[in-house]
């Protein structure tokens, strides 16, 4: 079993969840997605009007999904129920509130980070002067004879903006999907082993984005492909969000970091140059160069000890 976290004070948690509500869970999150992207594959995809609309509403399916099982099935007491999910009480609430900051801006960093790795690789060419790759994406959404203006005026009011889209719109839409994979999947799965629970939530996340994702979602393929390149962007990523709620007990850190990779996601699309290839399998922060970043930072994180102070969420496996 992991230690715990000396500063938790707490002892460990009595609820532990059956396999049932779990098994219950996953199929609730995976159908409702489905049902919901139902209209996207009988439509336009996501070229559908609506769909701008639809996908906010999709992420909040595991949410939905969390609330059936707790009401039919009612694996945890109802007055444990938002201490179980990591939403209530933030204790301590320095840790909470600092941890949320570093996730806020730490994801943004990873992203960075994944940007710089596909360059290294060759996988990206970047413009970082007269931002090409930007300039013609903007430009061919304007109408004819309007001028753009510099793109760097464009750009410096998007990072302006990042953070604070990252805390507030972004993480609102991604309370649905934090509310499900970080707030009672990994605790659900804590039972059976730390490394279990991240990877089994991670891959499990991923599938969950496969009705999208096999529309063109992220990496532009319609295949098997893209959903395995999803899976496994979202085992890397989910690694980290899922080492925020066990680090603090907390599904708010990951809230925000899950608002901040959706805001930041974009950049090596903003630095790109115009005319070069430009993969998302390779390049994006959910493709292969996201998945060494993400493994460098857990390195860093297994070598200082991080994994292993953790206040308790769910009572270990016998």
């Amino acid at each position: 079993m992991t230690a715990q976290d000396p500063a938790a004070g707490e002892p460990d948690a009595p609820v532990r969840i059956a396999p049932g509500p779990i098994i219950a869970y996953v199929l609730l999150a995976c159908g409702l997605a489905w049902l919901l992207a139902l209209p996207l594959w009988l439509g336009d995809g996501l070229a559908a009007p609506f769909a701008g609309l639809l996908l906010p509403v999709i992420m909040y399916t595991p949410a939905a999904a969390v609330v059936i099982v707790m009401l039919v099935m009612r694996p945890v007491p109802r007055g444990q129920r938002l201490r179980f999910l990591g939403m209530w009480p933030l204790r301590p609430a320095s840790r909470v509130i600092w941890m949320s900051v570093i996730s806020l801006f730490g994801t943004v960093a990873v992203v960075v980070l994944a940007m710089l790795i596909a360059i290294a690789f060759g996988w990206m060419t970047p413009d970082f002067v007269n931002l090409s790759g930007f300039a013609e994406t903007v430009q061919a959404g304007l109408p004819a004879g309007v001028a753009l203006p510099s793109p760097w005026i464009l750009v410096a009011a998007q990072m302006a903006s990042l953070p604070i889209a990252a805390a507030t719109i972004n993480a609102l839409a991604a309370f649905g999907e934090e509310l499900g994979w970080r707030g009672f999947l990994v605790p659900a799965l804590r039972r059976y082993g730390t490394w279990t629970a991240l990877l089994v939530s991670g891959a499990i996340w991923g599938l969950w984005h496969a009705p999208i994702i096999l529309l063109g979602y992220d990496f532009g393929r319609t295949d098997i492909l893209g959903v395995l390149l999803m899976v496994g962007g979202c085992i890397a990523v989910g690694v980290l969000f899922g080492w925020t709620r066990l680090r603090t007990g907390s599904m708010w850190p990951a809230v925000f970091a899950h608002g901040a990779l959706n805001a930041a996601a974009g950049l090596p699309i903003v630095f790109r140059a115009a005319g070069a290839p430009f993969d998302p399998a390779l390049s994006i922060v959910l493709g292969v160069s996201g998945w060494i970043a993400c493994a460098i930072v857990v390195v860093v994180l297994l070598l200082t000890g991080q994994f292993r102070k953790q206040p308790a969420l769910a009572a270990a496996k016998a």
